[in-house]
């Protein structure tokens, strides 16, 4: 049925939700969304694409039992559902609402009219890509970045590895960032970026969007970059970390999450022995964000 969707709803440890979304990007879901339910977490996703049939959602389901066993945590539970089209962007859109992060951004999703703010209004869509503001390692960074950029940010050039959906790039611009490369392996992520930046009337002279990683920002940038963000997987992180060195302008810094609180230690231990020193750790739930600094 070309107007239907799969509605996938999986119940799952909080600990998962990275590792989940990435499995159902992996999957072919369009759009994802997450929210707290009791001690755990709710995941909503859909998917239109037509050879989605019950044995590929079983298949899905074994994948994710996987990877919570892997990760020592409690199997997940998923349900799904077939629904029409109009009902998924109800469901889709009713989930996400305006959203105040730090004490100069608001996110607001690109299908409403922000309400009336004093606040940097950050209009996102953001596809299939991750980055929707309510993740607390997201919040994070915009926080860090709103500290970071309060400090002379027209004169800092940036670089955000694994931009996803474009929310720390565009949020770095709207808070001053002199200019902002941003790279994404994902070459949906890309699109969904740059439609982002568009939406945000965000010159592309200001933040340059392309498919890539850090080789690629060199390229673009080969005098340097004053500041990193990078919020994906912990283990992604630790292997990027000898390739920040020779892309960082001296005296720069970093802002580094997707990092689980049991993941700190390795973090902190992979940080000292590529030559940088914690700044900050900050802390929520069970997320964590280094703020970090070349000497």
């Amino acid at each position: 049925m070309a107007n239907s969707w799969w509605e996938i709803k999986i119940l799952c440890h909080p600990n998962l939700e990275d590792t989940l979304f990435w499995r159902l990007e992996k999957f072919g879901c369009d759009g994802m969304v997450s929210e707290r339910s009791g001690d755990g977490l709710l995941l909503r996703a859909y998917s239109s694409h037509p050879p989605t049939h019950l044995l590929d959602l079983a298949a899905l389901s074994l994948w994710m039992e996987q990877d919570a066993l892997i990760a020592g945590l409690p199997k997940p539970a998923a349900h799904w559902r077939l629904i029409e089209e109009e009902d998924w962007a109800s469901s889709w859109k009713q989930q996400w609402q305006p959203l105040e992060v730090g004490d100069r951004l608001l996110i607001c999703p690109a299908w409403m009219e922000a309400p009336a703010t004093e606040r940097l209004v950050l209009k996102l869509d953001p596809g299939v890509a991750f980055g929707t503001g309510a993740h607390a390692t997201t919040q994070l960074c915009l926080e860090s970045l709103e500290m970071r950029l309060a400090l002379g940010g027209s004169e800092q050039v940036l670089a955000d590895i694994g931009c996803g959906s474009g929310i720390l790039s565009i949020g770095a611009v709207l808070l001053g960032a002199g200019k902002v490369y941003a790279v994404d392996t994902d070459p949906q992520a890309v699109t969904a970026a740059r439609e982002n930046r568009h939406l945000n009337h965000i010159h592309p002279d200001f933040l340059v969007i392309n498919q890539g990683s850090v080789e690629e920002v060199k390229s673009l940038a080969p005098e340097g970059v004053d500041g990193i963000v990078c919020n994906i997987l912990a283990e992604t992180v630790v292997e990027l970390l000898p390739q920040f060195t020779p892309l960082i302008r001296p005296n720069g810094w970093a802002i580094l999450s997707g990092v689980l609180l049991e993941q700190t230690q390795m973090i902190a231990e992979s940080l000292e022995q590529t030559g940088w020193t914690v700044a900050a750790l900050w802390k929520r739930g069970d997320w964590c964000c280094f703020q970090v600094r070349r000497e």
